[in-house]
């Protein structure tokens, strides 16, 4: 059997938006806060209807638009939240019955955010290489709405809802590898949802954490790749904020052509975030090689290189 990578990439992001012009004498910030700070102008917010595993069915639904996928044909789905439906059962299990896949299907959750994406496609491509299986589907879907204070100018302007799904198979349009990973636990409190149920994140300490770790993450799985920066046609980084991006673009010394920005108008949407990007660059046009790097929640962080099967 051929070795399993990513086919395809399926995205929901829900139409309502909470507008952050609107806010803006609420929390004493101006344009060039929205801009150039966190580049969010509108964030994305699910209905009260809507629970985690209704988002990932949308992206599902977004999916099967674009190809028609046989469910007899899921050997393995793997869903990326930390806000799950409840605390049981597992979102992969109510997925598993509310698509009525087959019973013989490996279903579990991942309890990452922001680096998320990049641990879960680690990790259903090892575990399906593994056990020969040939399809599978890896969701992220993290909808902080649940969780943010709506009063707290840190969070509550930053984060929007949306899922993602992608299609893991055998005839990839992406290989996955090498990746890299780190996790600096002695700070993980500075990015958390304590008793009291709200997120709560010292926007200081994890701008430090990312412009610190990422770049030298980002040369770590170069090197393992044996790779060049100019070799690469894009830098799929987590869309923590603008400014988060932009600095680490430049520490990193990427092109900045190479560093797409895109969640204006949706806001950071934690584990979804880089396959949203990614989405967006599936067609042949878009490059060869790219880069993936997740950083956030743990605090952890991960970087992978995608090759164009040609």
């Amino acid at each position: 059997m051929s070795k399993p990578g990513i086919e395809d990439v399926g995205v929901y992001i829900p139409a309502g938006r909470q507008s952050n012009e609107s806010r803006k004498a609420q929390f004493g910030i101006d344009d060039a806060f929205l801009e150039q700070k966190i580049g969010v102008r509108n964030a994305a917010r699910k209905a009260a209807s809507e629970d985690t595993s209704d988002l990932c069915l949308e992206a599902f639904r977004a999916l099967t638009e674009k190809r028609a996928i046989d469910a007899g044909s899921i050997s393995c789905v793997v869903v990326v939240t930390q806000n799950p439906d409840a605390r049981l059962p597992h979102v992969s299990a109510i997925l598993h019955g509310k698509l009525g896949l087959r019973e013989d299907c490996a279903c579990f959750d991942i309890s990452l955010g922001c680096s998320g994406y990049v641990h879960g496609l680690s990790i259903i491509l090892a575990f399906m290489e593994a056990h020969s299986l040939s399809t599978g589907l890896l969701f992220t879907a993290d909808p902080y709405s649940k969780i943010v204070d709506p009063e707290d100018k840190n969070t509550s302007l930053l984060f929007g809802d949306a899922a993602t799904v992608t299609l893991i198979g055998t005839n990839p349009v992406f290989h996955a590898g090498p990746f890299s990973f780190g996790t600096i636990g002695k700070e993980q409190m500075e990015l958390s949802c304590p008793s009291n149920g709200r997120l709560s994140m010292n926007g200081h300490a994890i701008f430090n954490f990312a412009a610190k770790s990422v770049p030298i993450d980002l040369d770590r799985v170069l090197a393992k790749a044996g790779l060049d920066r100019d070799e690469v046609d894009r830098f799929l980084l987590h869309q923590g904020s603008k400014y988060i991006v932009d600095t680490i673009a430049k520490r990193a010394k990427l092109d900045s052509g190479k560093v797409p920005f895109d969640i204006a108008e949706y806001g950071n949407t934690v584990s979804s975030s880089i396959p949203i990007l990614l989405e967006k660059q599936l067609a042949p046009a878009a490059g060869n090689i790219f880069v993936l790097s997740g950083f956030g929640v743990g605090l952890a962080y991960a970087s992978a290189v995608l090759r164009r099967v040609l």
